[in-house]
Order: structure tokens, then C-alpha cells, then sequence
């Protein structure tokens, strides 16, 4: 008995040591990455205080999901707090006390909206930038001018702060764009056409929804998110939207309500962000959506 409680005792303790070496290397190998340092880019923008350019910026920061994160004033909140990923801080971006618009350079803002690059040249943490990253200039122009316009807000925010869940996700799961500035390609330019066709816009609106639905926007498991999050639908022809008329897919996207009546839930998916768009963009996003290749549900590449 003695004998069997010995052995037993020293399997466990093998197993807890190898936890340990698992989470300790797990937690050093994310903070390398975390603490990488990247190679700054200098990019600029044209800033102007005309009320067409600002309200194009307010309009772009409405449909672009940044009011939703950074709140409505830019002001900045906790994003998310969760047992499983931790803390997600969205940053204030004003000039008022906490916020980074008082010491970012324009050339750094623009870094970080389409690098994930920060102005210490380590990545932005959760930031979707490899969905900005192909911003073109005049959007980009706009971007920038509305955030240099809006009034200073004192927020000061706590430090993120990553859990060994989601850090372990982001090394196993391969999908998890914690550090957005390892996956984006820093030496792409600004675009400087803007799209010519009806769905080239809609491929450039459709950037939006790559970080939930998939690069391929073909839905399935949301890598990265709280547990209680439901699978993202399949955007593409093989999904349910195939069978949608253009009026439906408004109505979805205007009302929250899909032809079977199914009531979309906004913390979820962001109707109520995506409704903003004009009549124009919901139009070019859904041809788009409709002419694009049909995929499997959850085969995100």
C-alpha cells in the first residue's frame, strides 16, 4: 500500500513539474514575441479640419468597428475581462490625460492602424490592423483627421494583462491574432487607388469581417474568444446567406433580423455597426459576399 502510494505520489509529481515547465515555457516564448521590437515605418497622412473629411473619418471609424472598442468619444475602455484571455484594454486615443493622440506623432498613429506597430515598436495587442492594413489613402487621411479632431478626454486605463489560456490558444491554435504586427507584411505601401469596381468595394469593406469569419470568411469557431461566443455564420455561398435576396440581407443588416426571423444578438455581431454603412456599401458588400468562392464552414485559411 505504502509502495503504491509512493509511486502514485511520484507521478503526480512529474506531472505537475511538466505543467510547470509547459506554462513557464508557454508564458516565455508569447512574451518574446509580446516584447519583439519592430522595424518602424514612417508613413503619412494628409490631415484637414473640413467638415466632408471629418465626417467621412466618423463615418469610416462607425462601419470600421472603432467607435464599438474605443467608445464614442475615442476615449478608450476595458474591451474585454475574462477568466480565459485576461484583460484587453482598448487604448484611449485622445489627447486628454492617458491617451496616446498627445505624444503620437501622425506617422505613429498610421503605424498603428495598419502595422500593429506601436510607437516602442513592439506589436499592438488584439488590435485588428491586419484588417486595416490595406486602408487606402484618402480613407486613411480621413481616419487620422477625425481622431486629431475629437475632443480630449482624461481616461487613464489599466495594463493589459494576457491569461495562460489564451496564451497557450495563441501558440496551439495558430488563429489567435494576439500580436497583429508578426502577421502583417510591414513592407506593404499605403494603397493609393481607391477600389474601381462595385465588388472591388465590397472585397475592401469585407476586411471587417475577417477577424471573426474567417480570411476566407467562411465562419466556424471564433479562435480566441470567451467560451460562451457562438460560432460565426458562413459568409460564403455554401452558408445560409446564399438563399438571402438582397432586401433580406439590408434587413439583417439594418434590423438584426434574418429571413427566418431570427433575432441577431449585436454583441456578437455588430448589426448595429455594419447597418451604418450607406445604401451603396451594404449593396457592394453583398455582391461581393455573393460572387466569392463557396467554403466548408470553419475552414479558416
Amino acid at each position: 500500500m505504502n509502495k503504491s502510494l509512493k509511486i502514485a505520489g511520484v507521478t503526480l509529481g512529474v506531472f505537475v513539474a511538466i505543467l510547470v515547465v509547459l506554462a513557464t515555457a508557454i508564458y516565455l516564448i508569447t512574451q518574446q514575441h509580446w516584447d519583439t521590437t519592430h522595424e518602424l515605418s514612417y508613413e503619412s497622412v494628409e490631415l484637414s479640419d473640413d467638415p466632408g473629411v471629418l465626417e467621412h473619418g466618423k463615418h469610416l471609424l462607425t462601419i470600421r468597428g472603432c467607435f464599438d472598442c474605443h467608445g464614442e468619444n475615442l476615449a478608450g475602455k476595458i474591451f474585454l475581462e475574462d477568466p480565459v484571455v485576461g484583460r484587453i484594454v482598448a487604448t484611449n486615443l485622445t489627447a486628454g490625460e492617458g491617451g496616446v493622440s498627445s505624444h503620437y506623432s501622425d506617422e505613429d498613429l498610421v503605424r498603428a492602424i495598419r502595422k500593429g506597430v506601436r510607437k516602442d515598436g513592439k506589436s499592438v495587442l488584439f488590435m485588428p490592423s491586419h484588417e486595416y492594413a490595406f486602408i487606402h489613402q484618402r480613407d486613411l487621411d480621413a481616419i487620422v483627421s477625425y481622431i486629431r479632431n475629437v475632443e480630449p478626454v482624461d481616461n487613464q486605463l489599466p495594463d493589459h494583462k494576457i491569461n495562460l489560456p489564451m496564451r497557450a490558444m495563441y501558440l496551439i491554435g495558430g488563429d489567435v491574432t494576439l500580436f497583429p504586427a508578426r502577421v502583417i507584411d510591414q513592407t506593404t505601401p499605403i494603397p493609393v487607388d481607391e477600389p474601381a469596381t462595385v465588388r472591388e468595394m465590397g472585397h475592401y469593406l469585407s476586411t471587417t469581417c475577417i477577424g471573426c469569419h474567417g480570411r476566407n470568411l467562411s465562419g466556424g469557431t471564433i479562435p480566441g474568444v470567451p467560451p460562451n461566443w457562438p460560432d460565426a455564420s458562413n459568409l460564403t455561398p455554401a452558408g445560409p446567406m446564399a438563399e438571402w435576396s438582397e432586401a433580406e440581407f439590408f434587413t439583417a443588416m439594418r434590423e438584426g433580423v434574418t429571413p427566418d426571423g431570427r433575432k441577431l444578438q449585436n454583441e456578437f455581431m455588430p448589426y448595429e455597426m455594419v447597418g451604418q454603412m450607406t445604401d451603396d456599401e451594404l449593396h457592394a458588400l453583398f455582391v461581393y459576399l455573393q460572387s466569392i468562392e463557396p467554403s466548408e464552414t470553419s475552414v479558416r485559411n
